[in-house]
């Protein structure tokens, strides 16, 4: 990934999209100016929580990141969002903004698909009771397919023939028809791996072509479905029913997103603290006044938070929104990577103690020379220094824990 990760929202009218889109760009750490160079009426900034160096050297009282914030450890980096246009049945036929939602998609490197399961709207978002919202993730996945399917299946003939005239490989050709969506050659290869599929192109049948965009969709738009209204009476039927057709719990995430942004309004306030995670602190938990928060006078409003820790907190863990935006990150293989100045003091300037201020997030394995270009651009580089002052070579890969702290030494 040669570029800036882009996450996908995706999902029905009335799902709660938007709501969660608001709850992941509201995470009190909107300082200094953005890494992003453009964002799009539909691009917003969202704040991905990861585990800062900072903390792994004991050194979190001096970090002062350039952008995002560092909370005890906790780091808060900026990752852009794309809010997908809304989508119906029958997108890929144009129906709603289809035509626009698939003109978007193309650009996510990787989705969450926002699925209200409190079954109170329909497939369109429609007022409704009792809904079965199993559905809607299976018709959005089927929407992706058809569109893909149907611009491969229009042209296949003309395809097959300058397949065969030129000699291609399978990669070549299809990478030929699949760049529009944001493909490489890399991402072909491993959806033929995947499926392990050895027969030449020119024999593939229709099952077969549904077969590679199936796998193509997979990799190329990897998704999380997290979801939404889990506080709903009625949500658990819906959870239960999708939790058992998709049993991989590492791409399933119970998001209430309407909590965490009522939660946001009440830190703001000063009515209570909230580290995003596990944590709502309110005065009345809080005898040493550690928060210095403000008493809540109002019984409605102690109500209200009475019933979301029932609700929420105490039966699910959390809201599930940043664990959402993690989930998707997991997808994709992301971890960060700290460029510093400074290899033994971790800082980037002689006149400032400030460590760790730069922070990129690159694919899990990426070879070191490839995250050199990624952050320092054209500028030659005499050599890389790891932890310790020890040389790294280009061709090193970075994980968390290794290679994920690096000097760049300019020069030729």
């Amino acid at each position: 990934m040669g570029h800036d990760p882009l996450i996908g929202l995706v999902g029905k009218p009335s799902s709660g999209k938007s709501t969660m889109l608001n709850s992941l760009t509201d995470a009190g750490a909107k300082t200094g100016a953005f890494p992003f160079t453009t964002i799009d009426p539909n691009k917003a900034t969202g704040y991905l929580q990861v585990e800062c160096a900072c903390a792994r050297f004991g050194k979190t009282h001096l970090c002062r990141p350039n952008y995002g914030s560092c909370k005890d450890g906790w780091r808060f980096v900026p990752v852009m969002l794309l809010d997908v246009a809304g989508l119906v049945p029958g997108a890929h036929e144009g129906r709603g903004l289809g035509n626009k939602f698939l003109d978007d998609l193309r650009h996510a490197d990787a989705l969450i698909h926002v699925v209200d399961v409190s079954g109170s709207t329909d497939a369109e978002g429609k007022a409704t009771i009792g809904y079965d919202a199993l559905q809607d993730v299976e018709w959005l996945r089927g929407e992706i397919l058809r569109w893909i399917e149907g611009n491969l299946k229009e042209k296949w003939g003309s395809i097959k023939r300058r397949h065969v005239s030129t000699k291609s490989t399978s990669v070549d050709t299809l990478q030929n028809q699949f760049s529009g969506y944001g493909s490489t050659a890399a991402v072909v290869q491993r959806c033929l791996d995947r499926i392990k599929l050895t027969e030449p192109l020119e024999h593939w049948s229709d099952a077969t072509i549904e077969l590679v965009v199936s796998a193509f969709v997979d990799e190329k738009f990897p998704t999380v479905l997290a979801l939404n209204k889990i506080d709903h009476p009625d949500a658990d039927r819906c959870i239960y029913r999708i939790t058992k057709k998709y049993p991989d719990m590492d791409k399933i995430v119970l998001t209430s997103a309407i909590s965490e942004v009522f939660i946001r309004k009440l830190v703001k306030q000063g009515y209570a603290h909230y580290d995003g995670r596990d944590e709502l602190v309110t005065k009345s938990d809080d005898p040493d006044d550690r928060f210095h928060l403000r008493d809540i006078t109002d019984e409605r409003l102690q109500m209200r938070i009475d019933t979301l820790r029932d609700m929420l907190f105490y039966r699910w863990g959390s809201t599930g929104v940043i664990a959402a935006l993690q989930a998707a990150a997991r997808q994709l293989h992301l971890i960060p990577v700290f460029s510093v100045r400074n290899i033994h003091t971790f800082t980037t300037s002689s006149t400032d103690d400030a460590v760790f201020k730069d922070c990129t997030l690159v694919k899990r394995g990426t070879q070191v020379g490839t995250v050199v270009r990624r952050i320092m651009g054209d500028i030659p580089i005499a050599f890389v220094e790891g932890i310790g002052g020890v040389r790294v070579a280009k061709t090193d890969t970075v994980d968390t824990g290794k290679n994920d702290i690096l000097c760049f030494k300019i020069g030729h």
